[in-house]
């Protein structure tokens, strides 16, 4: 049963780069685009020239705003999720937003946990709206916007990167899309894998002769397992293992357990890993997100909520149904789940 603090989602909005086909473009960004187009992604959005993460993630709160019939005056706190390189270094997003917004004095705050910053941003919503009684409407916004001079969107981390935001409007004890419970796990010990070496104050200039995405990430998770295909393998296991484990102790929280789960909703991964995560926790590939994943990209922090709304626009849930939002941040490397009654 909720209690009177728990936060249900009032409405979203959306905002995408545009839209691109995968196989017609692949051989624009990598040698052999037949290793990209094995990864079952059909389009990806890339936002347009001089577009950046806060003009997306403004785009997708306006809408929000308007679609849960919500002006920026009966906002309690602004939180913003972004999950690639920031427009600027020195300056925060989330105080960006809220300037396009005119929230002028809307505390704000910013989470910066790569693709996983959808649930901490959720948690720091719901735990705002429990310590503080003058919280009760809050507005989350999610962004990714890959800056392509620091990686390239098809050769990174085994997904097809994509450029959207997605904003939702969260009020106290709303009764539906109630965000139930959370639970989150991190092994520091992968917490240099698919860092990207230069740009950053350890490193802020490549080599002579070099450019900043001349280091591959996936190149150096290799390296960190001494190219030892057993230990690679061991790594993929813990990967859905450890996702597995986070989902059953959220469920646990919630007072609920596996069978009661309608619907999986993982980050936009690659098909082959969609299988994977389905096997380990048990349902069928055709309760999880794998077929929007596809048409989508891998939009980091806003892949689970796009997703979500995505399905219920469709009539995929129904009233009552239980969800898991499913995430692994590769940059940490951090496992989460966030649990939702529709």
């Amino acid at each position: 049963m909720g209690t009177p603090t728990e936060p249900g989602i009032v409405a979203t909005g959306m905002a995408f780069g545009e839209r691109h086909d995968v196989p017609a473009t692949a051989a624009d960004y990598v040698p052999d685009p037949e290793t990209v187009t094995a990864l079952g992604y059909d389009a990806y959005h890339r936002a347009a020239p001089g577009v950046t993460a806060t003009d997306l993630a403004a785009r997708a709160a306006r809408e929000a705003l308007e679609n849960a019939d919500v002006t920026v005056a009966d906002l309690d706190l602004i939180v913003v999720g972004n999950s690639d390189v920031p427009d600027y270094l020195g300056w925060d997003p989330s105080a960006a937003v809220a300037r396009s917004l005119g929230a002028h004095g809307t505390p704000t705050v910013l989470f910066t946990q790569a693709c996983a910053a959808w649930s901490p941003a959720l948690d720091h919503a719901a735990g705002a709206m429990a310590l503080s009684p003058g919280v009760d409407t809050v507005l989350v916004v999610l962004v990714n916007v890959v800056s392509e001079a620091h990686s390239n969107r098809m050769d990174f981390n085994g997904c097809v990167a994509s450029d959207g935001a997605v904003a939702a409007v969260v009020r106290r004890g709303h009764p539906r899309l109630r965000r139930l419970s959370s639970a989150q796990f991190t092994n520091p010990e992968y917490a240099d894998l698919f860092r990207i070496e230069y740009g950053g104050a350890a490193v802020p200039l490549p080599p002579p002769g070099r450019g900043l995405r001349d280091v591959s990430p996936m190149a150096s998770v290799y390296r960190h397992f001494g190219r030892d295909p057993e230990r690679f393998q061991a790594f993929m296991k813990e990967i859905t293992g450890r996702l597995a484990d986070v989902v059953d102790e959220a469920l646990a929280r919630a007072g609920r357990d596996r069978s009661e789960l309608t619907r999986l909703i993982h980050l936009n991964d690659n098909q082959q890993t969609f299988r994977a995560v389905a096997d380990a926790v048990g349902l069928p590939l055709a309760r999880t997100n794998a077929e929007l994943a596809r048409s989508l990209g891998h939009m980091g922090a806003a892949d689970q909520l796009v997703c979500l709304w995505r399905h219920i626009e469709a009539g995929e849930l129904a009233l009552g149904d239980l969800v898991a939002l499913t995430g692994v941040a590769s940059p940490g490397m951090h496992w989460f789940c966030t649990i939702v009654e529709v």
